[in-house]
């Protein structure tokens, strides 16, 4: 797709955030068109020095953007990000509540000179008693219950993806298109405002609901009954696993057919849905024992021509190779700062017939310091001065 024909083409945004939820949204603007100017300290965002689980972190949201290293405690370091903020049509932080502002970039004071200003923070909770508290994904995943829903009985567990980081910023993405489209009408700009308490408890939601419909609170995943009688990870030849999905009665007679299992699909009281959850202990052996007769790959073959949803159970790293994301766009070539190659997960959206691609690469620190500058009308000297001086850090 062609850069002037992006969605967001035009949208000028800067960028003060680290680690993943802030680093998101403007992943998502980015990919999508928007010129996202990301503000760093001198050195470099530290997220890009984690190990561990941390180490992919900078290289996966990162892309599309262009980098300035600046020192904000200096004035002319703050000067140039000011400047950058009055020019911009979007700002997005994710900083502890009051750091901006201590910067003197709170929302207030740039948008009196820049009403049309979007200013969005991506926070651990949004106004209300717990605002002032430091959050991380999994301080909310524990105590909005995800994590109580993700583990056994007595043993919490994070989900096993910055899922509250992830969501977190695509929400913050959501309200920063609702305001775009919004000062369409207004003229005016707004502060928009994500949350991680709150987007865990927006993704716990149905289980809330749960208990309010049936009067019986949620169990945890490992435990629950489930709400269709196959719906499990069963074992195969080679000690293999496959997840099946039996989700309806047409599922359930197509598939007890497929596998030969008629007495099943003929029994009156396994016709219904409702009637077969009560009667697992019956069915499941069943089934576990037509899918030990077959290896992975034949079984997948089975499930996929009868119609009913399956899985292998994958690993991300399988994800390089799958012939689906390959063949369809799904996965992005990058070139990294350390100068490495690999392939990371397009944006899950396709317009049109298109999916959106890299426009620019994870930048280096401070690779486009020279052109953001010249943009705000500082000559060679002046951006020499500043690099001497400390103020600016290009590469």
């Amino acid at each position: 797709m062609n850069d002037t024909n992006l969605p967001l083409s035009g949208i000028s945004v800067v960028e003060f955030s680290h680690m993943v939820m802030g680093p998101v949204v403007g992943l998502m603007l980015a990919d999508l068109g928007a010129d996202v100017v990301k503000i760093e300290p001198l050195g470099g965002d530290k997220t890009r020095r984690l190990r561990g689980s941390g180490a992919g972190y900078f290289s996966m949201y990162n892309r599309n953007k262009r980098s300035l290293c600046l020192d904000l405690k200096s004035d002319q370091g703050k000067a140039i990000a000011r400047s950058l903020a009055l020019k911009a049509d979007v700002l997005l932080e994710n900083f502890r509540p009051g750091a901006m502002d201590k910067l003197g970039f709170d929302y207030e004071s740039l948008s009196a000179d820049n009403p049309g200003l979007i200013y969005c923070s991506a926070r651990g909770f949004l106004a209300g008693p717990y605002e002032h508290r430091t959050a991380l994904d999994e301080v909310t995943q524990m105590m909005g219950g995800l994590a109580y829903m993700t583990g056994p009985p007595g043993r919490p567990l994070r989900a096993g993806a910055s899922v509250i980081d992830v969501t977190g910023g695509m929400f913050g993405a959501i309200g920063v298109l609702a305001a775009l489209q919004q000062r369409q009408a207004t003229g005016k700009g707004q502060q928009v405002t994500s949350a991680l308490f709150e987007t865990t408890a927006f993704l716990v939601g149905q289980h809330m609901a749960q208990k309010a419909v049936t009067g019986q609170a949620a169990q945890p995943m490992p435990v629950r009954v489930s709400a269709w009688a196959v719906y499990d990870v069963f074992k195969c030849k080679g000690d293999d696993q496959v997840f099946v999905g039996v989700v309806s009665d047409g599922q359930w007679q197509t598939f007890t057919r497929h596998f030969g299992l008629d007495d099943l699909a003929d029994d009156p009281e396994l016709k219904e849905n409702s009637n077969r959850v009560g009667k697992r202990d019956v069915i499941l052996p069943r089934v576990q024992a037509r899918f030990m007769e077959m290896d992975k790959q034949e079984l997948m073959n089975e499930l996929d021509q009868c119609g009913v949803p399956f899985a292998p159970i994958g690993k991300p790293e399988d994800l390089f190779d799958d012939p689906h994301l390959n063949a369809s766009g799904g996965l992005l070539d990058l070139d990294l700062p350390d100068g490495g190659v690999t392939k990371l997960p397009a944006l899950p959206v396709q317009l049109g017939q298109e999916r959106l691609g890299v426009r620019l690469p994870v930048p280096h620190p401070g690779a486009d310091g020279r052109s953001v500058l010249e943009g705000l009308g500082y000559s060679a000297d002046d951006i020499q001065s500043l690099v001497e001086a400390g103020v600016a850090e290009l590469s």
